[in-house]
């Protein structure tokens, strides 16, 4: 079943996969000599990817050009550097084949897992979701992927697991960048995690994920910013309490840990209250940021007890 917001995202919204793409080809001939015969592997390296999963109505054939120089390397990846553009060349070197996820914490069997594994167990849906960066600016992706939930089931959550650690990639040799302590860190909320709208995305317009999308496995939870979105993921904590996450840590004031969209909570430094779609024209309005994202209705009973201008 494909999870759908109950607010249609219109066409022109969608990003176009084909901006997304331009520079895959190096990407793919990376990924060719990846195993063949297994799940994970086939995918990456095969020119079809997964562009057989169940879609909703709002198809890859519906989506809209966006000006290309305004998507093809438009990544916040701080582990390699501070520049958009420069990520999407500084994260090939990121090495992701094989890959392995250790889940473990208050849970009752522990374990580690190949990506090939996990994925065999798994069947891939399309979500499309909006996305919407701290920074002021939004798209829609139509990720590929499966909800965080059905990977928590299996390792049996005790009880005491009241929160969701997840800690990405680190690589010493090619990630040189200051600024954050590595690696990068998030957390959501054990019914955060567990929300159906919460997933694991493997790929996205069909194919597979970019590097420096977060390749082979992020996480994806389109009612809070971007950040909160964790790329490269090789280790998965289920915790008593709530623990320190990267940019909370290094600005407490500016950076919350909860990090729900919200128009009447602004940043220190700009306004929240709306924001610039990636492809629109110069003089295109900026659309209005609705709060949690759009998906009020499906997540806004997490927090009906909470001043959200305090748990920001």
């Amino acid at each position: 079943m494909i999870i759908k917001t109950k607010k249609d995202i219109p066409s022109s919204e969608i990003t176009d996969p084909q901006l997304f793409y331009q520079r895959r080809k190096i990407i793919k001939a990376m990924l060719a000599s990846a195993v063949a015969g297994s799940t994970i592997s086939s995918a990456f390296a095969g020119e079809t990817g997964w562009k057989n999963v169940p879609k909703t109505e709002l198809s890859i054939d519906k989506l809209t050009a966006t000006p290309i120089e305004l998507v093809k390397n438009y990544t916040n990846y701080y582990e390699f550097t501070f520049n958009k553009e420069d990520s999407t060349h500084l994260a090939q070197a990121l090495q992701i084949d094989p890959w392995s996820i250790e889940i473990t914490g208050e849970v009752e069997t522990p374990m580690t897992l190949h990506l090939d594994d996990l994925l065999s167990q798994q069947a891939l849906e399309e979500f499309i979701y909006r996305f919407r960066c701290v920074e002021g600016w939004s798209m829609v992706v139509p990720w590929v992927g499966f909800p965080l939930a059905s990977l928590l089931k299996r390792v049996k959550p005790l009880s005491s697991a009241k929160f969701v650690k997840f800690t990405s990639a680190y690589q010493p040799e090619v990630m040189h960048n200051a600024m954050l302590e590595w690696p990068y860190v998030e957390a959501l909320r054990i019914d955060e995690a567990v929300h159906p709208l919460t997933i694991l995305a493997v790929g996205m317009y069909g194919d597979s994920l970019a590097k420096q999308n977060g390749a082979p496995l992020r996480l994806v939870v389109p009612w809070k910013y971007g950040f909160k979105s964790i790329k490269a993921i090789v280790k998965i904590e289920l915790l008593k309490r709530a623990p320190l996450t990267s940019w909370n840590k290094y600005a407490p004031e500016e950076y919350g840990f909860y990090a729900n969209v919200n128009p009447a909570v602004s940043h220190p430094r700009w306004s929240q209250i709306s924001e610039r779609q990636l492809g629109s024209r110069f003089f295109t309005p900026r659309r209005e940021t609705e709060l949690f994202n759009g998906y009020g209705a499906e997540v806004a009973s997490m927090y009906r007890d909470m001043n959200l201008a305090h748990f920001f």
